[in-house]
């Protein structure tokens, strides 16, 4: 095997096999553990065809899931773009369990496989691994087998209630999806036998009740008539902001089986909470870890300069940004939290007076690994940019502010690259990313059980952010599908409580 320096080559070429892979990765792990000091759940590495990656494209990343007809569109989508050449896949798709599953393409070269494992074998599952957001919603441990306990729930229901059924509960349950998360106390633990035997002692308790005879006697008052609003809305908990929660939970036409297909969705989207809040910290860091690891393997002899020109062509490729009159995002998240990361590791290194007067606290400490790590434990995406976007990274990526006044023909630049600026700029850009602005705050307020049981659902917004009037009705249907009563929903100013505009819709 040829040599550079004192250390042999782990790969010439592009072409690779098992045992260069298992090179790599040993060679990887010794730089992530020793000199990175990462903390990653056991790796577990998949190569994988373009086809199959392409399924992992419609399980939202996930190995396995229950069999849904969006799913089969989404495949369809993603596999007539890619064959046109209007779209790549990935390199690597990385999952947040543990053990902590990879999926390499098998058309990359070794280079490729290497940068891929030390992104998201490493990056990506150190920041899973110690995050406080991931720590505090996920369990790594559990999600495989709720994912196989889901699956063949959902099959179950097919074969026993016919296909058309479970997807007219699945699809109205999908549209409500984003809203029916808990944001706030923390983790739902999933725990699979905890799920099967709750699932089989419920339809048990159902079957061992249930006598005809029952449906030909009249219903008496219902119990859920209470004596003032008040005690009605303590009693069923509102207002609610989990719509599926509640729906679950309260709906009085849902059947067991059908509340047990809104809990899977529900939980299978608290579970995917997490990920859109650290997005930018979490590209952010499995890119600037590949990078060092690169640079290393570089360093030490362990890949030749062609390897290490393909690994700087890739990542540069990665952390491009593109100027403000592009279409898309406003910034690329990988460029974003790279750039930031990369200006850390720098200030505690070489700083700044302008550094040291911005971040007095780790300017100049001599530590970038545990800096680092520091931010990556403790923030989300908002509080990250709030807290560690220096003038240097601002200046780099030409930001300024516009004021966008409806009233007024011209846009005013109102924060330029002067201290008052700066500060105003990294504000604006950390709200913007701030899930409670992101997501319309929807919930429902009242009920009357023993009455019309019409829902009232209320959305707290300000004039000139009304909900989309043909968007807002064909939730409002999905939405009436499940509680299968008249379901009207109120847009109220948050700041006078006067009603701005008024939806309905019927089961």
């Amino acid at each position: 095997m040829a040599e550079i320096g004192t250390m042999p080559l782990l790969y010439e070429g592009s072409h690779w096999d098992f045992a260069t892979l298992r090179r790599c990765y040993d060679a990887i792990e010794r730089i992530a553990q020793e000199e990175l000091k990462l903390d990653v759940y056991p790796n577990r590495i998949e190569v994988i065809t373009a086809e199959q990656m392409l399924d992992v494209y419609t399980a939202h990343g996930m190995p396995l899931t229950y069999r849904h007809w969006s799913y089969g569109k989404h495949f369809l989508l993603h596999e007539t773009e890619y064959k046109k050449g209007y779209s790549n896949l990935a390199y690597e798709v990385v999952i947040n369990s543990n053990p902590c599953i990879s999926y390499l393409m098998e058309g990359n070269s070794a280079t490729m496989q290497a940068l891929v494992i030390a992104h998201a074998a490493f990056g990506h599952n150190h920041f899973f691994k110690n995050n406080h957001l991931f720590r505090q919603w996920t369990d790594a441990t559990a999600i495989l087998d709720y994912l196989e306990f889901a699956r063949t729930f959902v099959s179950r229901c097919e074969d026993r209630y016919g296909i058309a059924a479970v997807e007219r509960v699945l699809d109205a349950a999908h549209a409500l999806s984003r809203h029916g998360v808990h944001r706030h106390g923390g983790r739902r633990p999933l725990n699979l036998k905890s799920e099967e035997q709750r699932e089989r002692e419920r339809r048990a308790y159902d079957e061992s009740v249930y006598n005809d005879l029952w449906r030909t006697v009249p219903s008496g008052k219902p119990q859920a008539i209470f004596d003032s609003v008040a005690e009605r809305r303590r009693r069923l908990g509102l207002p609610e902001e989990n719509l599926l929660y509640f729906l679950e939970k309260i709906s009085p036409v849902l059947k067991p089986w059908e509340r047990e297909l809104i809990r899977i969705v529900r939980l299978i989207a608290q579970y995917f909470y997490p990920q859109p809040q650290a997005k930018v910290m979490n590209e952010g860091c499995a890119t600037w870890v590949h990078h060092r690891v690169m640079t290393r393997l570089h360093e030490t002899g362990q890949i030749d300069d062609a390897a290490y020109l393909e690994a700087i062509h890739s990542t540069t490729n990665v952390v491009t940004q593109m100027g403000f009159e592009h279409a898309g995002p406003n910034f690329n998240p990988y460029a974003l939290g790279y750039a930031i990361m990369e200006d850390i590791a720098r200030a505690c290194t070489d700083p700044s007076e302008e550094d040291r007067q911005w971040f007095p606290d780790f300017a100049g400490n001599g530590d970038p690994v545990g800096t680092l790590h520091h931010a990556w434990a403790n923030y989300r995406d908002e509080s990250f940019i709030l807290q560690f976007l220096s003038p240097r990274v601002m200046r780099r990526f030409r930001m300024f502010r516009l004021l966008d006044d409806t009233s007024d023909p011209t846009l005013l630049v109102d924060a330029i690259h002067d201290e008052h600026g700066y500060r105003e700029m990294r504000r604006t850009l950390a709200r913007s990313y701030d899930p409670g602005l992101n997501t319309p705050d929807i919930q429902v307020v009242d009920v009357d059980l023993g009455g019309d049981r019409r829902l009232m659902v209320e959305h707290r917004t300000k004039p000139g952010e009304l909900l989309h009037a043909k968007d807002a009705a064909a939730t409002l249907r999905y939405l009436a599908r499940l509680w299968g009563y008249e379901v009207r929903l109120q847009e109220v100013d948050m700041t006078t409580d006067n009603v701005l505009a008024v939806h309905s819709a019927g089961p």
